[in-house]
């Protein structure tokens, strides 16, 4: 039997998973915290570690490495961060553990500090085989708000000269290998025009209304899109997507507004259609907008902020790390999966990655998020056997 199914390991699992759950690392609050006890637990494992700030100095990364200090070896990568439970109807507490019927409920406890758990609670077992190639364990901050810590790290890790072999990133997909998702790129425009009395609309610049006209650009963007699908492509919908996630702007009934904002994303399966999406926005903004605008109101101005470009992971016919964890976890093909991920930045990088962790995605950002101890009890059973062959110098 592995040693992963031992109840010893999945009680100790359940025990970090509890003290991780109690962080409410919560995007728009700081993570020093979690890290603080996941960089313990990994010194106290014999790891070497090194933690990194952003700007703020109030979020990290942590990437800890167990093994010898040589090319190679395998990333196991996990976010730190969970999103709000605000106004979610839960049944307990969201950040204390609750086991109920063989599942794990907490925020979190699938998306994706289960997987993260069960790394730290096999980290004595790497540090005890002997590893010929290292175990590399990266935790970020930021992943569920634009992978804003993946980003940084991934620039650190090329700075630093290490280079995996493969990079496991334990999102949950019901503990099946995923080699492929679209990219996310998120976006907010802003419009500034001039602000009136409504009963004179020629005296201001309404910035609603240029905004509704780029909405509706966006919208025969997205419809152009299809078009643009490449043969044979694997997802689905095959063809990059457009979305409007909000359109405010304006105070009252009888006021010009002023201030306009469009907070859109799109998620292309090819570079060039971001491309083409840029590229008629800014024939609609330059070409006709702008010039209106101005006319009236020198000032005017229409400015879009890149809030995240994150890309997508490219199904490839060759992948080291696809192919070790369809190994490991006995499962013949991968799949794709319709949410963005921190792989494409690994593979950005040129270390080959896939996907593959505890839960399902469906449990993730609900009220009473839980992982089930089936999944759990896999995933510690695949760390188990990447154990077995990293101490044998094997990564495919």
């Amino acid at each position: 039997m592995d040693q992963a199914r031992q109840p010893e390991a999945m009680d100790r699992c359940k025990a970090i998973l509890a003290d991780l759950v109690a962080f409410p690392t919560v995007s728009s609050a700081s993570n020093l915290d979690i890290i603080t006890y996941l960089s313990g637990a990994l010194d106290a494992a014999g790891a070497r570690f090194w933690t990194e700030p952003d700007a703020t100095g109030q979020k990290a990364n942590l990437v800890a490495t167990i093994g010898p200090d040589r090319p190679g070896g395998v990333v196991l990568s996990g976010h730190t961060d969970v999103v709000p439970v605000e106004d979610q109807p839960w049944s307990s507490d969201p950040f204390a553990l609750v086991e109920r019927r063989g599942r794990l409920y907490g925020r979190g406890t699938c998306d994706m500090k289960g997987f993260v758990a069960a790394c730290i609670a096999m980290a004595p077992r790497f540090a005890k085989a002997e590893l010929r190639v290292p175990v590399h364990f990266a935790f970020t901050y930021d992943e569920e708000i634009g992978c804003f810590g993946a980003q940084a790290l991934v620039a650190s890790l090329a700075a630093r000269g290490i280079e995996p072999a493969a990079a496991i990133v334990g999102e949950p997909t019901m503990m099946q290998p995923v080699d492929g998702h679209k990219g996310c790129y998120e976006y907010t425009t802003w419009v500034t025009g001039l602000e009136g009395h409504g009963s004179a609309p020629a005296k201001g610049v309404n910035a609603v209304e240029y905004a509704a006209r780029l909405v509706m650009e966006l919208v025969r963007l997205r419809s152009a899109l299809r078009t643009r699908a490449p043969k044979d492509c694997p997802f689905d919908p095959p063809y990059s997507t457009i979305n409007m996630g909000a359109l405010t702007g304006g105070h009252a009934h009888n006021v010009i507004p002023g201030k306009a904002r469009i907070d859109w994303e799109m998620r292309p399966v090819q570079a060039s259609d971001a491309d083409f999406v840029k590229a008629g926005l800014a024939r609609l903004i330059d070409g006709e907008l702008l010039p209106e605008m101005r006319a009236a109101f020198p000032e005017a101005q229409i400015e879009t902020e890149t809030v995240a470009e994150v890309a997508g992971l490219e199904r490839r016919p060759r992948n080291a790390a696809r192919d070790l964890v369809m190994a490991l976890t006995g499962v013949n093909g991968a799949g794709l999966v319709p949410f963005g991920t921190e792989a494409g930045l690994f593979q950005s990088i040129g270390i080959p990655s896939v996907i593959c962790g505890p839960g399902a995605i469906d449990q993730a950002h609900k009220p009473d998020e839980y992982l089930s101890l089936q999944q759990l009890a896999q995933c510690l059973q695949m760390l188990e056997r990447l154990a077995d062959r990293l101490a044998q110098g094997q990564i495919t």
